[in-house]
């Protein structure tokens, strides 16, 4: 009988001990993680910043690369006069600050990370480029106009837009045409809301081939 107890005894300390070491273990593996990660953080850090000094070099440099001043002020127009960007051009960075694009208002390019919402919201007021480039990635048709155009024409595209997921309307009083219609890399000027391009652009790139983000939200993004 004392025998069997000593053997007992002696297989629980075996066992305890046992456990103690897989314990040692897994705080040395969970110590070695944490340094791992640590390492790889650091090591991403010090990457993100760099490219992000390299981002604001292009962008200051006018050198023509992707997302460049230059690169987006390039465009062709088609027959009937629509303006069309070479989307491999427009970059999709995602900046902090203020991006100078060379198109008013722009059709693509650097923006914020945080979009405009635009499940057929109307603004009053002109709204940050950076935010509203951002709803043009998502798909979205952006309708401005400036201090020329008329009344019933705003009041029909306010209609249309409210009625249209994916579709938002600003004040852009800096523009040369008294309406425009913007997506991702297509720019239209209209003669008014009956004009019957309004329905074709809508039609056309409302979630479009040329949405980079087809699907990507138009809610719970910036408002005024």
């Amino acid at each position: 009988m004392g025998s069997a107890k000593k053997t007992s005894s002696a297989e629980r300390k075996a066992r305890i001990a046992e456990m103690r070491r897989a314990e040692a273990a897994r705080e040395r593996r969970a110590r070695a993680l944490t340094i791992t990660l640590s390492a790889v953080i650091v090591a991403a850090v010090g990457i993100g910043g760099y490219f992000l000094v390299a981002s604001a070099d292009d962008d200051s440099s006018d050198s023509g690369k992707p997302g460049d001043a230059k690169a987006v002020a390039e465009f062709t127009r088609t027959k009937d006069g629509e303006k069309v960007w070479d989307a491999k051009k427009l970059g999709r960075t995602h900046v902090a600050g203020k991006v100078k694009y060379p198109v008013t208002p722009p059709v693509g390019g650097n923006h914020h990370q945080v979009w405009m919402n635009c499940n057929g919201d109307v603004y009053k007021k002109e709204i940050p480029n950076e935010n509203a480039v951002h709803s043009l990635e998502h798909g979205s048709v952006w309708v401005t106009y400036n201090d020329q155009a008329k009344p019933a024409d705003l009041k029909k595209l306010e209609a249309k837009v409210k009625k249209t997921p994916y579709s938002l309307m600003s004040p852009v009083r800096n523009q040369k045409e008294p309406l425009l219609l913007t997506a991702w890399g297509h720019q239209r000027a209209v003669t008014g809301a009956d004009d019957p391009k309004v329905n074709s652009f809508f039609s056309t790139y409302v979630q479009g081939k040329q949405t980079p983000e087809p699907g990507a939200a138009c809610t719970n993004g910036m408002s005024q």
